[in-house]
């Protein structure tokens, strides 16, 4: 939703109807996963996508239909289907997807969350009768409920949507009491921390921002750390690591690199980088520096589990020597890692 939020919300000011498919699950190649969107408008508007091109006129055309009557359609594309070769999927991807206007009660709730950064879901009725599909409930992390499934199912579905969310799971279907359920789980954007605002740090910055991350870089040095130096970063925290580190409110969602290599200030943060529950840490250094490195955090008391956590070198080795390059490869190893604990 967050892709698409700023033109669905200029298209309700200026009154227009909208339309939203959602992929809700896939098999095979399929581009795009569960939760991917794309909205229209009746006057030819669009934003996102749910395949990346290759089903997108199809599922205009059935969304037409959807403004029209206000009823929702799910869809399925795949080779099996008699249209795969028309819509492009012939490559063996197969996509379910639905078509929905817009839920205009909810869309301020998700707006809100979405802004704020606070985590929350959506369940939406996929299947289990004509009359309940498109049904939406509108779940926040403090148990706050907006729109309604029936009183039959919200209660269980509020509760499954929590323990969800309280795993940073992924968007899934689920089947409980007679209908199947599409969870959508809307969590606050992944977050990098930066330990050092060496050269790397500035095109790692701007990487990461390309693709959504917010940003914070952590260096006691102002020389270092400042805003002329990084001015894409989202935060700059002048302080010690470890004390920095404590007041960042690591959560699973977050990596942290870090990049210093002076032992004064490596290893405070991977100290306590390493007992966070952060889904990737990282630090930069040869092989030796690494070794090095591991007998004094065991020395000061690091446990061999935790040190098993550390990415060190850091980044895929990609053989690059420039600072970009070796951004890259640090930013391609918290992706693989990021995708590796979603699946």
């Amino acid at each position: 939703m967050r892709e698409i939020l700023e033109d669905v919300e200029r298209w309700r000011g200026q009154g227009e109807a909208v339309a939203v498919a959602t992929v809700i699950q896939t098999w095979g190649s399929a581009p795009r996963q569960p939760g991917a969107k794309m909205a229209w408008t009746a006057g030819g508007s669009i934003s996102g996508s749910v395949s990346g091109g290759c089903v997108e006129n199809a599922v205009v055309e059935s969304g037409a239909r959807t403004l029209a009557t206000g009823r929702p359609q799910r869809l399925r594309f795949g080779v099996s289907d008699e249209t795969a070769w028309g819509v492009g999927l012939a490559c063996g991807g197969t996509i379910e997807v639905l078509v929905e206007p817009l839920a205009t009660e909810l869309f301020d709730p998700i707006r809100e969350a979405l802004l704020g950064e606070r985590p929350a879901a959506t369940a939406t009725v996929i299947g289990g009768g004509e009359e309940l599909l498109g049904r939406k409930l509108f779940i926040g992390q403090d148990g706050t409920r907006h729109g309604t499934i029936g009183k039959r199912w919200d209660d269980a579905v509020a509760s499954r949507t929590r323990s969800l969310l309280s795993e940073r799971s992924a968007a899934r279907v689920e089947e409980m009491e007679g209908i199947e359920v599409f969870i959508e789980t809307l969590l606050p954007p992944p977050r990098l921390i930066i330990v050092g605002g060496v050269h790397i740090a500035v095109p790692l910055v701007s990487l990461a921002k390309t693709l959504g991350y917010r940003t914070v870089i952590v260096d006691p040095r102002r020389a270092f750390g400042n805003p002329d130096r990084f001015p894409h970063a989202d935060r700059i925290v002048s302080d010690w690591p470890d004390r920095a580190l404590e007041g960042l409110e690591i959560d699973r969602s977050t990596a942290i690199a870090v990049l210093t290599h002076d032992p004064k200030l490596d290893d405070p943060a991977l100290s306590a980088a390493l007992r966070s529950p952060a889904f990737y840490v990282g630090a930069l250094g040869s092989g030796r520096t690494q070794e090095r490195r591991r007998q004094r955090l065991l020395q000061a008391g690091l446990g061999e589990e935790a040190l098993a956590r550390l990415y060190g070198p850091i980044g895929l080795p990609l053989g690059g020597r420039s600072p970009e390059e070796i951004a890259l490869s640090i930013l391609a190893q918290i992706v693989k890692e990021r995708n590796r604990s979603h699946t």
